[in-house]
Parts: C-alpha cells; structure tokens; sequence
C-alpha cells in the first residue's frame, strides 16, 4: 500500500486501519460476513435550479441517518451538489458554502462593477442600453446565455480542485455520474470521465438562461430536457437500491404564459415533468422517493438557499424511518466517512507546480498580450488565488464570453501546466446598444431622446478600439473616439476625438422664461493618458490638446428680453488649449449605489476667441465628487460640483448649469447657469422589500436636500446666495436605467410632479 509522505495522511491511513478492525469485532455482525453483502446505495438527484439547494439538507439527514452512499447521480443543480459530495465535501461545508453565496452576483453578466476598466464604467453614464447586441461575419447576433456563469465556473474549479487527475469519476470519494443533453442530436449525454467541473457546469445550462458548454466536440445543455431523475443510469452502474430526491419545478398557471420567457420556462418544465414521471415509474418496493414541499419556490429564488436548505433538512428529517432501512452500524459508517476523508486528504496534499502557461480559444497574435495582464508565472507553485484574480482580470475586460482554466497533468514529477481556456464573445467584437431617456414635470416642459453606441473592440493585436455615439431625440449628438493602448502591459494609451452636437438652452429671468437658445458645438482633442490600476479599474489619467467651436443662435425671445437685439444672444467664440483630466470610480452601482465613490476633474486652459476678433486667455474647471455609504436596506449618498471658467456674454452660454431632478430640484433645466457654480446634494434611500427581476435590480424610496447656485460674475458668488431644492421619490434600478417618480419643491422654484428614466 502506498503510504502518504505526509504526517496527516498517515495518521488518516492508520485511522481507516483502526476502523476496519472495529467493524469486523462489532457485536452482531459476523467477523467472516462476505465482503459485498450491503446492498449497492445510490443517490440520485433532480434538477430544478435553485430549489436543488433543498438537496444540502436531505444530505445532512442521510450522514445522520449513516446511510452510506456507494454512488451518485445528478442532473442540473443536483450534478452540482451530488458532485461536490461525490468529490469528498460534506453537507456541512456545503451548507457553509453555498449559503455563503451571492447568488445575485454569481450569475451577473459582467464582473463586479468596481474591477471593470474605467471605459467600461463610463458606458454606464452614456445609456442603458434598452436592446444589447453583436454584429459579426455580417449577421447581427445575440448573447448566447441570458447570464453569465463564469464564476460559477470558477467556484466549481476551486472545489473540485483535488479530483482534476482523476482518470474516471469512479475514482472519486463516491462514483458519480452527471446527465447533460447533446443540443444537435437531443441525447442524453452521462458524463463519467474528464472535467468535473465542467460536467457539473454542462449539466446545469438552462435553455435561454445559460449558455451551452461545448466537452469534447459537443455542445452540451441542461441534462433535466432529457432525463431529470436519472434512476436508469443509477441501474447501470450496479446500483440495488435507489434512494431517489425530485425537486422539479411544478408547471406554472396561465398568468405566466403571457410573456416569452414565461413561455419559454414553461416547455422546459413540460419536458422535464415528463421524463421526472417515467423515471419515478421505473422505482421498485425497495427504493425511496423523497419529495420535499418547496411550494412556490421558483427555480430563480436563490436568494432563498437557506430556506430551501432547512425545508430539504426537515422532510428528510421526517422520512427518517423510512431512511433507516438503509443504516448501517457507527463503527462501518465511521470507516465508509473515513475512507471519503483519507482520499481527499491524500488529493488535497499533492501540490501543483506550474512549469508552463498556456492559452486555449484566442488567436497566437493575440497571446503576448494576454500574459503581461495575469500575474501568474511559470516556475512557481500553483497558487489558486492568483489564477482565480487572473481570470477575474481577463472577465472585467469584457471581451471574453468565457474564462475558465485547467491544469494538465505532465509527468510524475508533479509538474502541470495552466491552461487559460477563453473564448471570445460569439456576439463580437462589433457591440452595439440602443438606449432612451425621457422626463417630464406633467406641466408642458418634456423630453426625449433616443441613443446609440457602436464599439469595434481588438481593432489590432495591441488592443485598440474604436467607439462612436449618436443621439437623436430632443438633443442631437455624435461622437467618435480611437482608443490605442501602449507598451506590452497597455499602462499608457493614445485617444483622438471628436464629438459635436445641438442643445437647446432655456434662459430664464426673474418672472420667468426669457429666450430660447440653440447651442452647437464641435470639439477635437488628442490625449496621452494613463489607466490607474490594472486595466484602470481605479480610474485614468488624461493629458492632451483640444480645440472647440462654438455657436449660439436665438430661436425665442421674450419677456423681459423682448425688447433685446437678436444679435447679443448670436455669439460665436472657439477655444484651443490644453486639457487635463481625472476620473475615478469605485461605485457598486451606477444607479442607486451602496458604495464606494466616483470623483471626476478637468482643468483647461488656453486661448478664447471671441466675436470681431478679439482673443482672450481662459481658464476653465470643472469638480465632482460623489460618496457612498450603507448600513442595511438604507443608503446615504453625498454629492457636491465645483465648476469656473472667464465670463462670456450673455448669448454665449457655458455648460455650468442647475435645475431639474436631484440638479435643484423644484427649478426648471436650466434655470440657474453662470460661470461660476456651487453644489451639494444629500440623498437617502432604502431598497424596498422587493425581489429583483430581469427588468429591476431593486426598487427603492427616499429623498434629496439639495444647495446651490450659478452666478455670472464669479466675483459676486455668496453662501448667502444658495438656493434650495428637495425632492421626495420612488425608483427603480432598470434595464432601461434609473426610473425615478418624484415630488420636487423648491422656495424659489415650484412644487409638482417629475417623471424620469434614463440618462440626463
């Protein structure tokens, strides 16, 4: 026998020794009972999502019921729990870790927000997009999974770690079998050799919700289409006595079939149902069908673990009779746990030693600078967590539909190498969105407008891109931008721009409306910058030259203005200079965060052309800053504006402004403008008890105290001049951005309604 050079495992060896000896002296049974006598135990377990968490529960009755478990087989989440157990955890460390999840944000499409590079972050600010998709080999195309597994993924890689040289999955603790579905021909496909963590992840992908996983040339899908309570595989692994567990989804009611997902969610469940009674059938006198009462509980209802966990525990726990016909004596069950303990102890000891680094699913072009992005190096240690930040690494770049690695075994020596499996977005690397915002008062004064973005991604081997904007709607602007990263790490980047637009600007005087102006711009800059952090996920840096020009054209006035010649509000002027600017942002969220902070600066300066010729240096900055903090449901959110430039005349209007929602909220956009600006907002909301959805992340209610002013003559700004704002309001964090119903009142200003959604 081979003996483990390490102490613990030789303790756990003699131990299991120790065991085997009490079994065959314990009182009533034969010491020359013939080996084999026990009946063959398997587990099978349904799939069913989240509910398959009930699962944990029904394994903790068995442990204390000790009944021994001789294999396992699962379909969808009941592959993943019966996985885990067969590959040496306890239903103890499963609870811990699974109820320790966030399930929220295992499934998110994208990285957490604050390790996104600071371009990513900034799409945030430019729309949300109302319909997301690709466009490649000249056919428009959409993501494959309505989520994202990717750290499912990893977490499944990190627990099954020590099973990666299995040759079989007969070699684990227990034997195990996972059920997946060939999604050409419609088979079922029992997985019983290769990556474990890949069979449990191919189990689990749910039509429309997950996307497929391709295993040795076959695209495999959720294993619940074809057989959800695989009892016929169980029987062909040798098994005598069936201990069986279905969770399934019952079919839903008719209010559900009004929409296509629920219409989609429905057929599955048909399908499923009906091979889960065939397979139930199929049982005889001697097995056991468990069937704990999840009631409503839906597949989506993960944030429920430790409910569903606690209900799978409670009816097993009444079942316990019925279990027992399956006990076997402490002293054999003590040596049957021994036997799992000493096999992953033995597995858990053998370290890995990476020699080589590889990458899987990206063009060789393409590979030099992957590597300078991972920490990981060859010649070192396996070390789990850099690996799994390396691969965090290469998610938030959002080029990567998958992200996931192996290690390969290469000698005897216990040398291996890391392969780094990617696989590009089949949806790229042309990405493009559409996105609305609209607002009104329900007192005349409205808006809409319609938005569109096109991002080319991997323009060249080095990373480059190339971004363009356009918005059609109440405001009309375009925008396009060449982004080229630099040096091997691409820790410095190059950007030329050019973005121009029309906006109307309401000037307000003291009984009013006043004029009505149309401003348009055109800016061309080129910048030298510098990402903050890996990928810039602190934020960036920019130094460079711009040049603008602009223009003002009356379309209305009156008021105390109508007496005003036309021409003092036509103001032409163009400024050249030089730009520096700063931006960081660590907010969870964009709409509705519950922490962090996002800071934002420009400084220009540089000549001013004005009207007739006449030239002028100017000085123009603008400050924000916003910061977050949470305890429990409740959120306080403080944001304060600095912005100074030289005074224009009156028709040349700067962009320094106030008015509208959470801007002053009781004043009208616009109202309050000058070269000189002050601003502080408070904000408390508290997200309301309600389940998140694919169309709301949460919903939530609060209120706004906001000061401020503009003034023209920035040697004339006083404190004593502030001006207040409140607002009162329900929201809603949205795919189609925040949507906020509010009242707003301002002394100065007004009191009524405001509607918003989308970006202002």
């Amino acid at each position: 026998m081979h003996m483990s050079s390490r102490p613990g495992g030789r303790a756990l060896l003699l131990l299991a020794a120790f065991a085997t000896l009490m079994t065959l002296a314990a009182p009533g049974r034969a010491a020359d009972a013939p080996a084999g006598a026990r009946p063959k135990v398997a587990l099978v377990l349904s799939g069913g999502g989240a509910r398959g968490l009930a699962h944990v529960g029904v394994l903790k009755v068995l442990e204390e019921a000790r009944v021994p478990v001789d294999m396992i087989v699962g379909t969808s989440m009941g592959a993943i729990v019966g996985g885990l157990y067969a590959a040496g955890m306890d239903p103890g460390e499963l609870a811990d870790e699974v109820g320790g999840l966030d399930w929220g944000g295992l499934f998110q499409r994208s990285e957490p927000r604050q390790n996104l590079s600071q371009r990513l972050k900034e799409e945030d600010f430019e729309m949300a997009p109302l319909i997301e998709l690709g466009f490649r080999d000249g056919e428009f195309r959409l993501p494959t999974g309505a989520v994202s597994t990717r750290a499912l993924e990893v977490l499944l890689r990190r627990y099954t770690l020590a099973t990666r040289h299995m040759a079989t999955f007969d070699g684990l603790p227990t034997p195990f079998r996972a059920v997946a579905t060939d999604m050409e021909t419609g088979e079922a496909m029992v997985l019983d050799h290769g990556d474990l963590a890949g069979a449990l992840r191919a189990s689990m992908s749910v039509p429309g919700v997950f996307s497929p996983l391709e295993i040795n040339g076959r695209l495999l899908g959720d294993g619940g289409l074809v057989n959800n309570l695989p009892v016929d595989v169980a029987r062909r692994m040798g098994a005598d006595i069936i201990i069986a567990v279905n969770i399934g989804t019952p079919l839903a009611g008719r209010d559900t079939l009004g929409t296509l997902l629920g219409v989609t969610t429905q057929m599955v469940n048909i399908l499923t149902e009906q091979n889960v009674k065939r397979s139930i059938e199929s049982l005889s006198p001697r097995d056991l069908l468990l069937a704990p009462p999840l009631g409503t509980i839906s597949s989506a209802d993960f944030g429920r673990g430790k409910e569903l966990m606690d209900i799978g525990y409670g009816y097993a726990h009444s079942q316990r009779q019925e279990l027992e016909r399956f006990s076997v004596s402490a002293a054999e069950y003590a040596q049957w746990k021994l036997q799992r303990q000493v096999f992953l102890a033995k597995a858990r000891s053998r370290g890995g030693w990476i020699s080589e680094i590889r990458f899987d699913g990206v063009e060789a072009s393409r590979v030099e600078r992957i590597e300078q992005l991972i920490d990981s190096e060859a010649g070192q240690p396996l070390d789990v967590q850099r690996v799994e930040q390396d691969l965090r690494l290469l998610a938030a770049t959002g080029d990567y539909e998958r992200v996931d690695y192996h290690l390969e075994n290469l000698g005897p020596d216990g040398t291996e190498a890391l392969v780094v499996r990617l696989r590009d977005n089949d949806w790229g690397p042309n990405y493009l969105r559409m996105g609305l915002d609209l607002r009104t008062d329900f007192e005349g004064q409205s808006g809409f407008n319609l938005r569109l973005s096109h991002n080319r991604r991997w323009l060249n081997n080095s990373g480059a891109e190339w971004r363009n904007q356009l918005q059609l709607g109440e405001n009309t602007a375009a925008s396009t931008e060449l982004y080229q990263p630099l040096g091997q790490q691409g820790d410095q980047f190059v950007s030329a721009h050019v973005d121009g637009g029309n906006r109307r600007v309401d000037l307000y005087s003291t009984s009013g409306q006043a004029a009505v102006v149309t401003r348009s711009d055109l800016n061309i800059g080129v910048d030298f910058g510098w990402p903050l952090g890996l990928l810039g996920h602190l934020g960036e840096a920019r130094l460079g030259l711009v040049s603008s020009w602009h223009r003002t054209t009356p379309e209305l006035i009156g008021g105390e203005l109508s007496g005003l010649d036309p021409r003092v509000l036509t103001q032409r002027w163009n400024d050249s200079g030089v730009r520096f600017g700063l931006v960081s942002d660590q907010l969870d969220y964009a709409n509705f965060p519950t922490s962090g902070h996002r800071l934002r600066g420009e400084v220009i300066g540089g000549r001013r052309h004005l009207n007739g010729g006449s030239t002028q240096g100017f000085v123009r900055w603008n400050l924000s800053a916003t910061g977050v903090t949470s305890w429990g449901a409740n959120t306080l959110n403080v944001g304060a504006r600095l912005a100074r430039t030289n005074r224009l005349a009156i028709g040349a209007i700067d962009e320094f402004s106030l008015g509208g929602f959470q801007q002053l909220s009781g004043f009208r956009i616009g109202q309050v403008g000058g070269s000189m600006l002050a601003f502080g907002r408070m904000t408390y909301y508290r997200r309301l008890p309600v389940a998140s959805s694919p169309l709301a992340r949460a919903m939530f209610a609060g209120g706004s105290l906001e000061l401020g002013n503009a003034w023209l003559d920035p040697g004339n700004a006083s404190l004593r001049d502030l001006l207040v704002g409140r607002s009162l309001f329900v929201g809603a964090d949205t795919a189609l951005g925040p949507l906020y119903l509010s009242v707003v009142s301002a002394p100065r200003g007004y009191t009524g309604l405001y509607l918003f959604l989308g970006r202002p």
